[in-house]
Parts: structure tokens; sequence; C-alpha cells
């Protein structure tokens, strides 16, 4: 027996746990909260530097619950949004919950990953409406260390794969993350636990806000050693 019990939703959620699952082996890990953030950030900070046209021609070969993701938020007034590197690396980093250092990686990552599932030339056509500098982010094939037929080091690792030194910024950056993500997860337990005169109060209230807190506290960046 399917586990909801409609074949069509069974096919959408399995297919979105592939892809997310390829994206997690790309990063080398299993985990799914990390995939399904960083591939979040991929598709919000892509979708919304596409025309409306774009973004529809794009989106429609993503899986229906990826694209209920592309989606989500999305204002065809506003777009494209036209944000240069520096501005799609913040939003990414912010919405992914990565050091800022590690967005490119990340985002060519995530465009490799996608590359397998696509049809042939169907991301190469959404990337080509952006600026080289944007594409250049995104793109493993237009990397500089790609045209310069070397390979793009991984994050915590130097060139020649020894353990990087992590950097002041990189870890304040670290820092701003884990104290928001602390932030987040107290405001949910307190408002969780409130007890308002216009609400009825229940039992298990506390139990969930509890476990919500406990699940933003999960997407706490790691703490790395330097």
């Amino acid at each position: 027996m399917s586990a909801t019990g409609l074949v069509t939703i069974d096919r959408a959620v399995q297919t979105a746990n592939t892809w997310l699952a390829d994206v997690a082996r790309a990063f080398g890990t299993d985990d799914r909260r990390f995939a399904y953030r960083v591939v979040r950030a991929w598709l919000h900070t892509l979708r919304d530097r596409l025309t409306v046209e774009a973004s529809a021609h794009f989106s429609a070969q993503l899986p229906e619950f990826l694209r209920g993701v592309y989606y989500d938020g999305w204002d065809p007034s506003r777009v494209p949004i036209k944000y240069r590197p520096e501005e799609y690396q913040q939003r990414f980093a912010y919405e992914a919950r990565i050091p800022l250092a590690d967005v490119p990686h990340a985002a060519r990552t995530v465009t490799a990953a996608f590359n397998e599932h696509l049809s042939p030339g169907h991301l190469d056509t959404a990337l080509g409406q952006l600026p080289h500098a944007l594409r250049e982010v995104m793109d493993p094939s237009q990397a500089p260390e790609a045209r310069a037929g070397g390979q793009p080091s991984r994050p915590g690792r130097s060139g020649d794969g020894a353990p990087r030194v992590e950097s002041m910024e990189h870890r304040l950056a670290r820092l701003e993350e884990t104290v928001q993500t602390l932030t987040d997860a107290l405001r949910t337990l307190a408002a969780g636990l409130e007890e308002l005169p216009t609400e009825e109060v229940t039992p298990d209230r506390g139990v969930r806000a509890a476990r919500l807190a406990r699940e933003i506290l999960l997407t706490a960046p790691a703490p790395t050693r330097v």
C-alpha cells in the first residue's frame, strides 16, 4: 500500500526525494535537511533573477513538489531582480544558512546535480539568461578554475587538499548564523509556551513548541576546527 493512498502524490514525493538525495550525495552527506535548504536557496535565487517566461520554461521540468518550493513566495510583478553576484551570494547564504564563502561551491554543486535530471540544454537555457559574472558563481563549467583547466577547491580545503584554516570573517559569519538559529528556536519555544486569554490551552502545545524548536536547532551550522 502506498504511503498516502494516492499513487500520484507518492510518486511526486519519491521523485523529489531522489533529487534531494542526489544533491546530498554530491555534497558527501546524507543530511536531507541541509540538501533541502541549499536546493531551496538555489531555486529561489535563480527564480528571482529570471523573467516570468524563463521561470515558467525552467520550472516545467522540476518535480511537482520542488516546483512548489520554486514558486513559494514568488512575486511575478518584481522579477527579474537584477542583483549583482555579491547580492546573490548573500541571499543564498542567508536562505541556505551556510557561510558566505561556501556559496559558490554550494551553488555549482546543486547546478551539477540538477543537470543530471533535466533534459540536455534545459538548464543551460535558464543560466544563459544570467549575466556572465553571476553564471560564473552558479555554473561549474563557467567557474574560473574550470576555464583554467583546474578543479575548484571544496570549502574547508585548500588547493592541495589540506584542511583550510578558517578565516576570522568566516568564523564570524558562522557565529552569526548560530546566534540567529538560537534566536529563532527560542522565539518559537516562547511563542508555543505563551498562554493567551483568547486561546485554548492544550496539553501538547508545549511539546509541539519544543519539538519545533529542536528542528530549528538541527539546522545550525556544525562547528569547525581551526
